[in-house]
């Protein structure tokens, strides 16, 4: 394996664990901002004692990934970043709003108009980070940096919906029993057969507007994670509905994965699409084989630093929430 290759590599797995763990961050606070029924002041209680602990924490992985970027792969980052620089500065606009709004809200709850200002605040800045974010793949994935196009758009639309699906399914277990449970468990129907439907419309607007993508998801790898992301969405919606709420975390984590596989697996070797490839992006042999020495040892503080932290807030231990 290439220096380029491993430095890949460790990118995609960094987006990936952002996609799952910030993806269901992002997703908590869209069902805070549709909270609704007798029990919505209970539902918004419970998604901020769900992410409190944590939120800050999973932007490491957005924040890895683009030190990777920047470091191995600096004529793609370059490009990109200037590219789409709109849709990426309305995203970090969507992650810096979310954050206040989310403290802002909760240290202010003794001011019910005001808690209610930032909680619409947090719920549509919850809306358009990933939106956005998804919009300036889906314009990486075309190659033509196109962020408005229906195409790209569309990508935002099913990355808002992704994000609620892990959410609500890893919320279903955060209540643990009751009819509060019961609510999220109905939210993590509701948002696989979203995904669905918004999952099918970009592959739709593909076929009519962007054929080389259509192209490249015909090689067996991305064939086969595409497969697999359909396979493990009829999974978490069997899981969710028999009440398996831990193995529906997995499989929700594990189709988030598939869905990024067939993206990965559609445009390898290409980073972005008839603009840039592994080789022609790639930092110097030098640069990237110290980046992944650097990172292998950075990695023996983070992991088990991260496992502690999910050891004492979402461990057996920790209290998860009412019902």
């Amino acid at each position: 394996m290439s220096p380029a290759t491993g430095a890949a590599g460790v990118t995609l797995v960094a987006i990936a664990l952002y996609a799952v763990f910030g993806g269901a961050d992002f997703g908590g606070g869209v069902w805070d901002l549709l909270a609704s029924g007798p029990r919505a002041r209970q539902q918004r209680a419970t998604i901020t004692h769900a992410i409190g602990p944590v939120w800050e924490a999973h932007h490491v992985w957005l924040i890895f990934a683009l030190v990777t970027l920047f470091t191995c792969f600096p004529p793609a980052y370059a490009d990109i970043a200037a590219q789409l620089n709109a849709p990426l500065t309305l995203a970090l606009l969507g992650i810096v709003l979310r954050g206040a709004a989310f403290v802002f809200r909760n240290f202010g709850e003794d001011v019910p108009a005001l808690a209610q200002g930032w909680t619409v605040v947090f719920g549509a800045a919850s809306i358009i980070a990933p939106f956005f974010l998804g919009d300036a793949v889906g314009a990486i994935a075309a190659g033509d940096y196109a962020w408005t196009s229906p195409f790209a758009l569309s990508v935002g639309l099913f990355a808002v919906a992704l994000c609620a699906q892990v959410a609500a399914v890893f919320l279903v277990r955060e209540t643990r029993e009751g009819a509060l449970q019961d609510d999220f468990r109905r939210r993590a129907v509701a948002a696989t057969l979203a995904v669905w439907v918004l999952g099918a419309l970009p592959t739709v607007l593909a076929w009519r507007t962007v054929p080389q993508l259509i192209s490249a998801l015909h090689d067996p790898a991305a064939q086969v994670a595409v497969v697999l992301a359909f396979v493990f969405g009829l999974v978490v919606l069997a899981l969710v509905v028999t009440g398996s709420d831990l193995a529906a975390r997995i499989a929700v984590g594990a189709e988030v994965v598939a869905v990024l596989g067939g993206w990965f697996g559609g445009q390898a070797p290409a980073v972005v699409p008839g603009r840039w490839t592994l080789a022609t992006a790639a930092a110097p042999d030098a640069t990237l084989t110290a980046y992944l020495i650097a990172a292998a040892i950075g990695s023996v503080l983070l992991i088990p630093a991260m496992l502690l932290l999910y050891t004492v807030f979402k461990g057996p231990g920790a209290d998860l929430g009412g019902s």
